[in-house]
């Protein structure tokens, strides 16, 4: 039998007959109620993660399978963080930590997918995205503890594969979020006074020269195009004039 396969990025549980699903099984003749229905059972621990889902259809009897790949790492960290997106200024700004726990189980999920020839190799390859992130592990910057499993340490509880955590850890853990949030938007406030008493000093110095001081002040990019006035274009710029058809003789 010939068979047609659809492949789209579906919200976690919450698939539906709209674009992209919808219009893309509709020309194949299967029940799309049935198909969204099946999605929404298998994606349904996915909840708040993008999914990719693959849909083979018999073009005869209609009949179909349905495949649900994982979301990307970052989404599964995301997850496991509780969070909803990861740090700006992430060598600076932590947004959330992780246990051990919570890696190897991530890394369980993306096995298949990950570089890593072994599973201490696949842990240290998610802990190297949550370093991109701002997100900690153990409490500690995650290029830290790379260099501590290169050293032997966490290694005997990655090899155990213990992904579930107590209810005392996850509470520290939410506990610690808050902190680290607290931390943030105490340091936000000081880089923005910092910024500003670095451009009351520069009135009337160009643009290019206060966000030169800025940098070298090591203020956030983020904050330095809060501050910064947009750049004006130059005075007495004229705007490009259309060239007028030529009028034939």
């Amino acid at each position: 039998m010939a068979k047609q396969t659809i492949e789209v990025l579906i919200a976690g549980g919450k698939a539906t007959a709209a674009p992209p699903l919808g219009p893309a099984l509709g020309p194949l003749g299967v029940n799309i109620g049935q198909v969204v229905s099946e999605i929404n059972k298998k994606t349904a621990s996915f909840n708040g993660m993008q999914v990719p889902v693959k849909v083979v259809v018999e073009s005869e009897n209609k009949s179909f399978d349905i495949s649900v790949g994982t979301p990307p790492v970052s989404s599964l960290i995301f997850k496991e963080a509780g969070i909803e997106k990861g740090s700006g200024n992430p060598v600076v700004d932590k947004v959330a930590d992780l246990k051990m726990e919570q890696v190897i189980k991530i890394s369980k999920m993306k096995y298949d997918s990950l570089l890593g020839k072994d599973p201490v190799q696949k842990v240290k390859e998610v802990i190297g995205s949550c370093q991109s992130m701002g997100i900690m592990v153990e409490g500690r910057p995650a290029h830290e503890i790379i260099d501590a499993i290169n050293r032997g340490e966490f290694v005997e509880k990655i090899r155990t594969g213990k992904t579930e955590l107590s209810a005392e850890e996850l509470k520290a853990l939410a506990e610690e979020k808050k902190k680290l949030a607290a931390e943030m938007e105490a340091r936000r406030g000081e880089y923005l006074s910092k910024a500003k008493e670095i451009m009351e000093k520069m009135a009337g110095k160009e643009r290019g020269a206060i966000k030169n001081a800025l940098v070298e002040a090591e203020i956030p990019t983020a904050i330095i195009n809060e501050v910064l006035p947009v750049e004006e274009p130059a005075a007495g710029a004229e705007k490009k004039s259309e060239k007028k058809p030529e009028e034939k003789k």
